[in-house]
């Protein structure tokens, strides 16, 4: 994709053509290595302007997304999916209080686990996946932000992607005059080395364990978040 981004500008998005790639290999793929992980397609995907970008949490979810792909005849459409409902709507996954992450894709699924060692310790967190990038669900993320604390935007991509178009929407609202916290929890501005997801995982500070530790350091919980650590 990266080779031919000219033609998917010229070609595709500037004619409006409802051209589908179906991008696979998104985020951290293991042994494949930084040649093949899918870090930055959300980032040159998301600014095209008649592009819409989404991202399914689990199988399941990929599924309704081909379909919802295949609807969409007016303008072009993505959707990334890890190796192995209507355009622009989210949703809430658990209900709960004080912090709020926003998982985009495969960073749903270390989201949920996350919410579930926090509520281990006392904390039950809101959990709501994104699906799309572009369109965002301006409802859903106004709504989390004026009911939460904090809201953290996770994701298996590079600075610039999901949650970038996040906070841009959250600053132009008005959204971050107030009184939520906005952290973004992304893949570091390097290539990440070749291992196994869990260990790709760990390097780019994005598992389960370093969300949950990011939630109580949000919150000036020190002592949780090193145990988290640890």
């Amino acid at each position: 994709m990266n080779v031919r981004y000219t033609w998917v500008v010229h070609d595709v998005d500037l004619q409006k053509l409802p051209v589908r790639f179906a991008m696979d290999r998104a985020g951290l793929v293991g042994a494949d290595g930084p040649t093949h992980c899918g870090s930055f397609d959300v980032t040159y995907m998301a600014c095209l302007p008649n592009m819409i970008v989404m991202a399914p949490s689990d199988e399941a979810e990929l599924f309704h997304m081909v379909a919802t792909a295949a609807a969409i005849d007016d303008r072009p459409s993505c959707f990334r999916y890890p190796r192995g409902n209507g355009v622009g709507k989210g949703r809430i996954l658990i209900e709960g209080e004080r912090v709020a992450l926003l998982g985009y894709g495969s960073a749903v699924q270390s989201c949920l686990t996350a919410a579930a060692l926090a509520e281990a310790r006392g904390l039950q967190l809101t959990v709501a996946d994104a699906r799309f990038c572009k369109p965002l669900d301006h409802a859903l993320i106004r709504a989390l932000a004026k009911s939460h604390e904090v809201l953290i935007t996770v994701e298996e991509g590079a600075i610039g992607g999901f949650g970038s178009h996040v906070v841009q929407f959250l600053a132009l609202d008005g959204l971050l005059d107030g009184t939520v916290k906005w952290r973004p929890l992304v893949l570091p501005d390097r290539y990440i080395e070749h291992g196994s997801p869990a260990d790709q995982l760990a390097e780019a500070g994005l598992t389960p364990s370093h969300i949950a530790a990011t939630v109580f350091n949000m919150l000036g919980q020190t002592r949780e978040a090193l145990e988290l650590m640890s």
